[in-house]
């Protein structure tokens, strides 16, 4: 009876960290999509005129600081980002993002 109950334990404790493991990657992998994604919409921008190199470079600027920080946690965290730090990931990328939209809708263009 003691087996089974440790087997039943065991298999929900491995179930569990799996899950978790997965969860984790999955939101990992989210970032990684969307800085893919925006850097898609820089290039755009630049083809299509409607970004300027000044404004194309600070875009730039924001993305590498983000970048640069989410190296340097991975590497203070043996490879993974926390939670609160994938939150504070995604605060930056929304701000890019939306950086990236007021910057190609403006009335700016390249000459």
């Amino acid at each position: 009876m003691k087996r089974i109950i440790i087997s039943i334990l065991g298999c929900a404790l491995l179930t569990g960290t799996a899950t978790l493991s997965f969860a984790a990657d999955e939101k990992e992998g989210k970032i990684k999509q969307r800085k893919e994604n925006q850097q898609k919409r820089i290039a755009k921008g630049v083809e299509n005129g409607s970004l300027t190199p000044r404004e194309t470079a600070r875009i730039e600027r924001n993305e590498s600081k983000i970048n640069k920080e989410v190296r340097q946690d991975r590497k203070e965290n043996g490879g993974n980002l926390t939670n609160k730090e994938k939150a504070k990931v995604n605060r930056q990328q929304n701000r890019v993002s939306k950086e990236i939209s007021n910057q190609k809708h403006d009335d700016q263009t390249q000459k």
